[in-house]
């Protein structure tokens, strides 16, 4: 055994199996084998990482998501609130790390920027596909990745199941409120309008202050966390590139500053003017 950890084999079991360890459980030989920088500078390394980083966390923001939505079609409180508390906690930390990117300062990242080629934030195909979790219906979205490919079919369908708020309706209406049955039996793939027929029904869910109103709080707090996100993400962008346009011809600070203050659940934002 002693010989097989010298050489960087893995030790072997009563069996001969190699044993599980650290590294080889979190597979980190190729976890840390994939940051391969295309330049000398020594802040590349750092856009890579956190990247990457950004997309392991929206990978379990997906994961957490579905879970969620299984727990409210149960109707099940206690899980749902467990859940959110979770996926609110990684936004949080999602947010964070855009502290450690403004370390880098604008000439640092204009050392490297042009290795980039078309390479854009915009192309990420998992956080497409978490807005359209969260309720964004737009096939244009769809129209950038490849016929064919894994990532163009999974977002796809993820813009024809229910969304997050979808599953949210279902479980006021597990719990006896009278949400409309348009809006129960609504097509799932287009987006979902305000409604003030729905703003009544919340207005009931709050007077009640039960585990239905705690579930329509802490999913105002994942919008407000989304919307965070796309605040520090397009002020992050400004103060790196400016008004420049954005790495492979994308609109930059432009497109994200279109992007703010669009709530994903516009109907309990609105139901506060009627409390």
């Amino acid at each position: 055994m002693a010989e097989a950890e010298a050489d960087g084999r893995e030790p072997a079991g009563p069996g001969g199996d190699p044993v599980l360890t650290y590294g080889s459980y979190l597979a980190l030989d190729e976890l840390l084998s994939v940051q391969r920088p295309r330049s000398d500078e020594h802040d590349e390394l750092l856009f890579i990482v956190i990247h990457q980083v950004y997309e392991l966390w929206f990978k379990q923001q997906l994961h957490e998501l579905a879970r969620l939505q299984e727990r409210l079609e149960a109707g099940d409180t206690p899980h749902t609130l467990h859940s959110l508390n979770r996926v609110l906690t990684i936004f949080k930390v999602v947010v964070a790390q855009i502290d450690v990117l403004e370390t880098m300062t604008p000439r640092q990242f204009a050392g490297f920027r042009a290795r980039l080629d078309a390479a854009s934030g915009f192309q990420s195909a998992q956080f497409r596909e978490l807005e359209a979790v969260l309720g964004r219906r737009d096939r244009r979205v769809v129209a950038h990745y490849p016929a064919g490919g894994a990532a163009r079919e999974r977002l796809a369908a993820a813009m024809e199941r229910p969304s997050l708020f979808d599953s949210y309706l279902r479980y006021l209406a597990d719990h006896r409120y009278p949400v409309p049955a348009e809006l129960l039996e609504r097509d799932v793939r287009e987006a979902l309008e305000p409604s003030e027929k729905l703003q009544d029904v919340l207005l009931d869910v709050y007077r009640d202050d039960g585990g239905p109103a705690q579930v329509a709080e802490r999913l105002v707090d994942l919008d407000e966390g989304v919307q965070e996100w796309r605040y520090r993400h397009v002020k992050m962008v400004e103060r790196t590139i400016g008004a420049k346009p954005g790495t492979g011809g994308s609109a930059g600070a432009g497109y994200l500053r279109s992007t703010l203050f669009t709530p994903a659940f516009p109907d309990l934002w609105a139901v506060r003017s009627r409390l």
